[in-house]
């Protein structure tokens, strides 16, 4: 199954180009939970493999993709602001006191928080909210969005590319595929921990 929905994928890419890059990165910069870890990967073996396109492309087409998504987040944060989001937050599982940790967590570390925000699992996907609310500087904030997603992008490109060099993982290997996402979440799951859970955590007791 794994194999078969990669395989989709790489059809639309060859499709979509740098197009469908973008628009998946922009969702993913929203509160869409759509992981850049399964988009950009994918593109850059295509790239490496077929000439299709050039990693040089997909991170131009990912950063400014993953800017796209966060500045919607941003200005309807905070152009709507506050109110809305406490009020029908709990629908999305976004509590009075995460707001508050958040806006806390973007008002202490402001234009460096974006950036790293870009690494940062979940966060990532939901920064905008707060820096919208605390209205950080919208030029400063594109500019953080921007070095991150690309420096983000970046990386992603090696994965794709060292992944599509192990022929165990292209074949299916399921014990091999379940080493990478291992070590994916070993990564993602330190740095969410060390930048963003204890400080959250401390702030809503």
């Amino acid at each position: 199954m794994l194999t078969a929905i990669v395989q989709w994928y790489l059809g639309a890419l060859e499709a979509g180009g740098y197009w469908l890059v973008a628009l998946l990165m922009a969702l993913e910069s929203s509160i869409v939970p759509l992981p850049s870890e399964v988009v950009i990967p994918p593109a850059a073996h295509l790239a490496v493999t077929t000439g299709r396109m050039s990693l040089t492309g997909i991170v131009i087409a990912g950063a400014l993709g993953s800017w796209v998504g966060a500045s919607a987040m941003y200005w309807v944060a905070r152009l709507l602001g506050r109110p809305l989001l406490v009020r029908y937050g709990r629908y999305v599982r976004i509590t009075p006191a995460t707001i508050a940790a958040a806006e806390d967590w973007s008002a202490e570390f402001g234009v460096f928080g974006a950036f790293v925000a870009r690494f940062l699992p979940v966060i990532r996907h939901l920064i905008g909210i707060p820096a919208g609310i605390i209205r950080i500087g919208f030029g400063w904030y594109s500019l953080a969005t921007l070095a991150g997603s690309a420096i983000w992008t970046a990386v992603l490109c090696y994965v794709g590319v060292k992944a599509g060099q192990d022929p165990a993982l292209l074949a299916g290997d399921l014990h091999r595929i379940t080493l990478w996402l291992i070590g994916a979440i070993a990564v993602l799951g330190a740095l969410y921990w060390v930048f963003v859970y204890r400080y959250m955590r401390s702030r809503t007791r």
